[in-house]
């Protein structure tokens, strides 16, 4: 495996073994930071919706008009960012859950739960298996972006690591409170987010061999709607639930700051 593929691999793997980070700070945090937190997941929405609007959007655009022209070019585009939005959306609304998988809880509203309760393994478990088939198709989102431009891939498995954090989190807790079992808490954990180099590892073996111009355009605006959809419906209504919403605000606009200055800098 050439080095242009082995990195983006490598890249979705860590962002997906960023739940096991969500897992430590559940089991030694004695409070949450909340003001960090929310800033933080309003740092990755920053960055996805800058990313996807002014990187992979327009990228795809200039690709597929390229290949079909103007009208169609455009035509197809929207029609790829939106098909992004519905997958990731089907997805919501298919795979049950107990709650929100992506909404961060604070640790010492966790910490209340009954030990060995054993309701909360099968909550735990159901979580888990909720965020690992969510991060399935980001694990392709970050390797097909990674691919295509390895500076977008590096900002898209940074955002995205920061999101896993506290899915970890939710995973973990309840796990731990309903076997007392920190390891087995943060194995699982870690499982739901090696959905990701799963994800990515389908991309390589299923969509790499077929790629193409118009596919690779497709796919970027596919990408662009799917981190668009988390960060408005997973990202930033997490960062709120902590009563910081100024401050998940000021990080959105970090975001974006930190992802123009990046690319302007590496242009």
């Amino acid at each position: 495996m050439n080095s242009s593929i082995a990195f983006p691999l490598l890249l979705t793997l860590l962002a997906g073994l960023a739940t096991g980070i969500g897992s430590a700070i559940a089991f030694f945090a004695h409070r949450t930071n909340v003001r960090f937190l929310s800033f933080s997941l309003g740092l990755s929405a920053g960055v996805m919706i800058y990313v996807s609007f002014v990187e992979l959007f327009a990228e795809s655009q200039t690709l597929l008009t390229a290949q079909w022209g103007a009208t169609a070019g455009v035509s197809a585009t929207v029609a790829c960012f939106f098909g992004g939005i519905l997958l990731i959306g089907v997805i919501d609304r298919l795979v049950p859950s107990f709650e929100n998988p992506h909404e961060a809880r604070p640790v010492e509203e966790m910490r209340e739960s009954k030990p060995r309760d054993p309701k909360l393994m099968r909550m735990g478990v159901m979580t888990a298996l909720a965020i690992g088939i969510h991060n399935f198709p980001e694990g392709i989102a970050t390797f097909t972006a990674a691919a295509e431009n390895l500076t977008l891939g590096v900002a898209i498995a940074v955002a995205i690591a920061i999101h896993n954090i506290p899915e970890g989190i939710a995973v973990s807790i309840p796990i731990y409170y309903a076997t007392g079992d920190r390891g087995k808490a943060f194995r699982l954990s870690l499982l739901s987010g090696l959905a990701e180099p799963v994800g990515a590892l389908l991309a390589y073996l299923v969509l790499m061999p077929l790629m193409s111009p118009t596919l690779m355009g497709c796919i970027l605006a596919a990408v662009a709607g799917i981190m668009v959809y988390i960060s408005i419906d997973e990202l930033l209504p997490a960062a709120r639930e902590y009563g910081e919403a100024h401050i998940a605000i000021y990080g959105v606009v970090a975001g974006m700051a930190l992802m123009a200055l990046s690319l302007i800098m590496l242009a």
